[in-house]
This record gives structure tokens, sequence and C-alpha cells, in this order.
């Protein structure tokens, strides 16, 4: 139903503007005490056999929610309902921001694709923070980032104070220093800046009682050398696993009308790159380094390549757009019939 009559109706308005007005009608609709049960019954699938260990964490099926989809954390509850089994909430800034200039997000439908240049839009750690102290029966990820107007000098200040005050109500954090829409936010991928956060970032986790893994979420873009020497810094600093990967700005051959739009691209043009990075990444750690694949999952069968890959968990964003929220179900039922 979503493909024949949703997504056609939906996709005859601007992106962002849709996606605005489609979250505030979920958030609306999960008002009536029925409507999460009615969900649940027709899209969730729960199996022993989907429960992943990761991390010292207990994920009950290995399909998740990517950063980006649910900035403000205002939506766990109803994606837990869909049958995701962890949603990672933001990036979260630690003041409010507001992005770039709109128009800022584009459809590419005859590439199955997206190209967005949102600037970490957000309403805040603060305001976040009040949402995430509700309890929850989902693993939540929280992805950090610093403001735009933070200079990069300064830009480990801004990840270390979302990472104390998000530290209690996360279950897992994520750096992301791979965005391409916050201006030289990607410089940060260096080995002095990763190794001087990685250390404070470590520093900070051991005054808690309670383990918080910390990943990092990488560019599709990076040479094979630079993801050489970032998987030295993971091992040397005890990172626990890696996010791969990030929207991408070396963009393929695409056909549909916005094409020729600045930003960072996502959707089916971006499962080869990640496909290629996530089986690099695999082989030269043999298999022992944690890895969350995302880019280009649009089908069942788009999600268990991932997996063969050697992710060892996937999140969706651009299939949830496309495919909807039914394609969690449709790839839990594709690794059950694989086991």
């Amino acid at each position: 139903m979503y493909k024949k009559i949703v997504s056609p109706f939906l996709f005859l308005f601007d992106p962002e503007s849709v996606h605005n007005f489609t979250f505030i009608l979920l958030k609306l609709s999960f008002k009536f005490p029925l409507t999460k049960y009615i969900v649940s019954f027709f899209l969730s699938l729960e199996d022993p056999k989907l429960e992943k260990q990761l991390f010292g964490l207990n994920f009950k099926n290995p399909v998740g929610v990517a950063a980006g989809l649910d900035k403000n954390a205002a939506h766990i509850r109803e994606f837990s309902s869909f049958g995701f089994g962890f949603v990672e909430v933001g990036t979260i800034t630690p003041e409010p921001q507001i992005g770039n200039p709109k128009k800022r997000l584009f459809r590419l439908e005859k590439d199955n694709a997206i190209i967005n240049r949102m600037g970490f839009n957000n309403e805040g750690l603060e305001k976040i923070l009040t949402r995430l102290k509700n309890n929850y029966d989902v693993i939540i990820g929280g992805n950090i980032g610093k403001n735009k107007s933070t200079p990069n000098a300064e830009a480990k200040l801004d990840y270390l104070k979302c990472f104390k005050k998000l530290y209690d109500y996360v279950d897992y954090f994520v750096i992301n220093i791979s965005s391409p829409n916050t201006p030289r936010l990607r410089e940060l991928q260096t080995p002095n800046f990763l190794r001087d956060l990685f250390k404070d970032l470590n520093i900070e986790r051991a005054k808690r009682k309670k383990y918080k893994p910390i990943l990092i979420k990488i560019s599709p873009d990076l040479e094979k050398n630079k993801i050489d020497e970032l998987l030295q810094i993971i091992k040397h600093c005890k990172i626990d696993g890696i996010v791969a990967t990030n929207t991408t700005v070396n963009f393929p051959k695409l056909v549909s009308k916005s094409k020729n739009e600045s930003g960072g691209l996502s959707g089916a043009p971006l499962q080869n790159k990640s496909n290629q990075i996530i089986s690099y990444i695999s082989k030269k750690t043999d298999g022992k380094l944690p890895i969350i694949g995302v880019g280009g999952i649009l089908s069942a069968k788009d999600a268990i390549n991932k997996l063969r890959c050697g992710a060892h968990l996937v999140q969706l964003y651009t299939g949830i757009i496309y495919e909807g929220p039914g394609i969690a179900k449709k790839i839990k039922k594709q690794i059950l019939k694989e086991i």
C-alpha cells in the first residue's frame, strides 16, 4: 500500500515539508491507544534468532534507523513500534541550529536516491535531552557533532559537552565527523584530532559506572590509506566500532532532475561504495571490529548483502523514505530465511 498509494501522493510535495508533516501526523496518530498495537501487529516481527549481541548491548534485531531521520529524538517509540531494533538519533549539537538555507533536501526518484545539505539542523542538546530522559524499549544511539559556528580548533569541546550530558540517556555514541554539509567538518578526520578527542572521551567514560560504546561514522569518500590510518587509531584508542558510511559527495552517473544539486548523496547509488568499504574494513580487522552498515539499503536483499560484506548491524534512511517503514519486517523475514 505504501508504494502504490502513500508514497506517490507524498512525493507530489516538497521533500522536507512532507517529512515534517508526516512526522507530525505520525506523532498525533500514536496518541490514540490502539495505534501502537495495530502498527506492531502488522509490522513488527520478533524472534530470538534475530537477536544480536554487540559491544555489550543486546539488540532485539539487527535492523536500525540511521541518524538524520529522527534528528530530535521525537519519534523513538514510533520507530520501535515499526519493528526497528535500534534508533540512532541526531546529529545532536550543543546549541540549537537551523541548518543550511532551504531548499536543501532533494528526491532523485529515478535513481532511488536523496541529496541533502541539511547542515545538522536540530533543536539542540538541552531540548533533545528532555525527550531522552523518558523510558524506551529500544536501544538508542546518540549521534553527536559540532555546531557550525564552532571553529575546528574548539570542536572537541562540542563533542565532549554532548558526550557528558547524554551519557546516561543513550546506549551508544557515534562521533560524526564525516557529514559533508557542515563546512570543514570532514577536516577533523585527522589522526591528531581523533587521538586527542578519543583520549578525552575515554577519560570521561572511565569516570562512569556503566560502559557506553563509542563508534565513529566515516565518509565513503576516504581513500584506503586513510581508512588504514583510521583503523590504527580505533585500535590504539580502544574505540568500539565503526558506522560505514555517511553520504557521498563523489556522485556516480545520475539521471534524475536534481542530479546537479550539491550536498550528500544517499540511497541506491551509494550502495556499492558503502559495501566495498565495509568489506575492506571487515577483511582488515578479521571481522572483529563491529560495523554498522548503512548506505543504499532499499530491499531485504540489499540488507543481506551488507551483512555478507561484514556488517554486524544495518541502518536505513533513504530506504524508509522510498519503501516505507514496513521494510524492517521484510528484512527480518529474509534474515530468518538465511539463518
